[in-house]
């Protein structure tokens, strides 16, 4: 893992996803193979396999102190093209920082990870008037994860993230995207733990490898996606949890 500690020129950006969103490191250690955020890699330079560099934003916290003055307040997404509580979020805790200065400022925050490292900050989290976290969790079986997420957290410490949060009074979701096989059987793991869900498919190409080193094309096909969101929505409306279909 190559890690480079850079001085960045802004902090908070326009999002399409959201008003803003902040991104405290540029690439990701999670590496997960279908990743949409190594289109990243065509404007930063570098050469390296996705999920083999980090370079660490040390100015972040001080930038977005002087940002938040001139901007008009909205909901900030932490974030977008990287977890901000990948595994590097321990030693830096650049994150964690910035979710300070946005609380202190009373900005609403949404927060997405896949990481159990989030739960260090429940305290400070704790302190937002407007704040929702999200745990992406593609499969129920963790078998099919560490094939497509091998560097990431297992899925039972995910949804124990998502209890802990929930049960502390943190709105919560859980974000069942790409859906990946065997992901049916979340939702009666996720009742009382997630106040929503999001479904959607897998939109990109960069794990097409994956499911052919593993005969899952099945899985690629728009039946099986249509099938999966409509077996989803069934055992979501049954629990009585709201959900969104993002396609």
């Amino acid at each position: 893992m190559i890690i480079k500690e850079v001085y960045v020129k802004t902090i908070l950006s326009k999002s399409k996803v959201s008003d803003y969103t902040i991104n405290p490191y540029i690439g990701c250690e999670h590496g997960c193979t279908y990743c949409y955020a190594r289109f990243m890699k065509r404007f930063t330079g570098h050469r390296e396999k996705w999920g083999r560099f980090v370079d660490v934003k040390v100015n972040a916290a001080r930038l977005l102190q002087h940002e938040l003055k001139k901007k008009r307040s909205g909901r900030v997404w932490i974030s977008g093209v990287c977890d901000p509580y990948q595994p590097i979020e321990k030693k830096y805790a650049l994150t964690r920082r910035c979710l300070k200065i946005l609380s202190e400022h009373g900005w609403p925050i949404t927060v997405q990870t896949k990481s159990p490292l989030v739960k260090r900050d429940l305290g400070l989290l704790e302190k937002f008037n407007d704040i929702e976290v999200g745990l992406t969790i593609t499969t129920a079986d963790d078998a099919i994860r560490k094939m497509f997420e091998p560097k990431c957290s297992p899925i039972k410490d995910r949804i124990e993230t998502l209890e802990t949060l929930h049960s502390a009074g943190v709105k919560t979701y859980a974000m069942i995207a790409p859906l990946l096989p065997k992901a049916e059987t979340l939702v009666t793991q996720l009742s009382e733990k997630a106040d929503y869900v999001l479904i959607d498919r897998m939109n990109y190409h960069y794990a097409d490898w994956v499911y052919r080193k593993y005969g899952l094309e099945y899985a690629m096909t728009n039946d099986f996606f249509t099938w999966k969101k409509m077996e989803l929505a069934k055992a979501l409306e049954k629990e009585a949890m709201p959900y969104q279909l993002l396609f």
